[in-house]
């Protein structure tokens, strides 16, 4: 008897899926744990495995079509059996998902008709699309491309180089055949999901394909037509000026380009040091724009009078800056935390903490570990021992329920050239200072290369954000979101302190709790700051 295959639910905010890649043909051979499809999630793209035996009979949504969660997208039966039935009793994958593009090919008329039945599978060709490469990428730019259309690839080469919001990653092929298509340039961005790449047998006519996609766009175009003659004539005057600064014929690195480019410089003002006068990173990094020369002052000078006058020396000034394109990472940096401060009511509470035990505790700790432990190792091992005994602080909100974690899953917050990563030590609690600093020190050399991982930065229940080596006394952070609280870690201080009745020299550090009002009360994050100032005054109880 046939059965239906859903869209399943992969992750715990998945609503909808797209079907990445389908693995198995309508009249393929299923058997229970076969490899159906690929299917991106909103966090990573998961392989879908049958639970089921049979015969595909139907497969629903195309490759690159979001489905929602159980909704229809393929059955399993016997050879030649009748499922019909099973399609009008469930509601179907295309039924789920927008109609955009079924609305514009009706409208066009009957000569578009045609076009209107063109599949990638019917051309024989793999369509690639821009990846979910991190649960917040909503976008990537193309930072190289490895191949050129015409070039013979294989399923597992990597065509391409993607800039996300988090890092620069590789996106495979997963086909074979060769380059038909490329949908922009190094540099363009394109939303998750629009097609970057096509690739099939070598002299596939894939206009049709592109054509069939691109004509819900197509409606605006007498529009913009109209106004195409208001703008000629800027158009032909801004095109003289665009020759002059176009340095896309200048011969240089990709890396060199990109610094270039987010660094305002125009190739064609930078001498190239390497063969042929290619320019090199190190020829941008040691670029210095000339000084325009100030205008000599025409301003005459000022009539004497009877009382003696001030005469100020004429000073002349030149208004200018730089701007650069914002990158993916700081676009969600920008989302992400307004999202954070505006949805989350925040409030904070800052404790003094006497660090002379840890100090000496710490130097005690160095002659004998394999890796140099910091203070702000000390500080994620005794977050993460103060979270066990106060798992209030260690949760987050999820709208009609409060999740309370009893794993400790420590972000460390790290400073890159972009922006800001908060890759995840997990399991603190149960790590050693050795552990916790060697995989600190792994993160934060992964993040300076931009070769961190999803798998590294999701995940936390809390985060510690630490500018105390840039000799901040105390600040104020946004929470990272899920997490309930986040803790500002400021510098050491040699300070006056009362001990036993005298003013004796000290050495005192501030942290301050941020917290969500919302799962953390006023009271509850204060005597989380009383475990954790005791442990860090007495780092002995941390290795108990």
């Amino acid at each position: 008897m046939a059965e239906v295959v859903r869209m399943p639910k992969m992750s715990d905010t998945m609503t909808e899926g797209v079907i990445a890649k389908w693995h198995k043909q309508v009249g393929d051979k299923v058997n229970s744990g076969d490899l159906v499809a690929e299917i991106e999630t909103d966090k990573a793209t998961m392989d879908f495995e049958s639970y089921q035996e049979g015969t595909l009979l139907y497969i629903g949504p195309k490759e690159g079509e979001a489905v929602a969660i159980d909704a229809v997208i393929a059955i399993l039966g016997e050879p030649g059996e009748d499922f019909q039935a099973l399609l009008n009793d469930a509601p179907q994958a295309e039924e789920v998902t927008e109609k955009k593009e079924v609305e514009g090919s009706n409208s066009s008329g009957t000569e578009a008709a045609p076009q209107s039945n063109v599949t990638p599978e019917s051309l024989g060709v793999t369509v690639i699309t821009m990846p979910l490469l991190s649960d917040t990428m909503t976008e990537g730019v193309i930072a190289q491309w490895n191949f050129k259309v015409g070039d013979t690839i294989k399923s597992d080469d990597s065509i391409a180089d993607v800039e996300t919001d988090k890092a620069t990653m590789e996106v495979t092929a997963y086909a074979d055949g060769t380059l038909l298509y490329v949908g922009l340039e190094a540099g363009e961005a394109a939303k998750v999901n629009d097609i970057i790449a096509i690739v099939g047998p070598a002299g596939t006519d894939v206009t049709p394909l592109l054509n069939q996609k691109a004509a819900p766009t197509s409606q605006a175009a007498p529009a913009e037509v109209k106004n195409e003659s208001k703008v000629e004539a800027n158009v032909t005057t801004e095109n003289k000026a665009t020759d002059v600064a176009d340095d896309s014929r200048v011969k240089a690195s990709p890396l060199a380009r990109k610094i270039a480019k987010d660094k305002g410089i125009n190739l064609n003002e930078i001498k190239g040091s390497a063969d042929g006068g290619r320019i090199v990173k190190k020829d941008v990094e040691s670029y210095v724009p000339a000084t325009k020369v100030a205008p000599a002052s025409t301003t005459a000078a000022p009539v004497a009078t009877e009382t003696k006058a001030i005469t100020l020396p004429t000073f002349v000034g030149e208004e200018r800056y730089t701007e650069v394109a914002v990158s993916q990472m700081r676009k969600t940096i920008a989302r992400r935390l307004g999202e954070s401060l505006f949805t989350a009511p925040h409030f904070y509470l800052t404790v003094s903490i006497d660090m002379e035990n840890a100090m000496l505790a710490r130097a005690q700790i160095n002659e004998v570990a394999p890796v140099k432990v910091s203070f702000n190792d000390i500080v994620v091992k005794a977050v993460a021992v103060a979270l066990k005994k106060h798992p209030a602080v260690n949760s987050s909100w999820k709208g009609d329920k409060i999740r309370f974690n009893e794993h400790t899953n420590i972000g460390v917050a790290m400073a890159v050239e972009d922006g800001l990563l908060v890759p995840v030590v997990r399991f603190a609690d149960g790590k050693s200072l050795s552990h916790i600093s060697a995989e600190v020190k792994d993160f934060a050399q992964k993040a300076k290369t931009k070769k961190l991982t999803p798998a590294d930065w999701e995940g936390s229940t809390f985060t510690v954000s630490n500018l105390g080596m840039f000799g901040i006394d105390e600040f104020t952070s946004i929470i990272n979101s899920p997490d309930g609280a986040i803790l500002s870690v400021g510098a050491i201080q040699q300070v006056p302190v009362v001990k036993n009745g005298a003013v004796v020299p000290g050495n005192v550090m501030k942290l301050t709790l941020g917290c969500d009002h919302r799962v953390v009360d006023g009271a509850t994050g204060a005597q989380f700051l009383q475990t954790l100032k005791a442990l860090l005054e007495n780092p002995v109880r941390l290795l108990a």
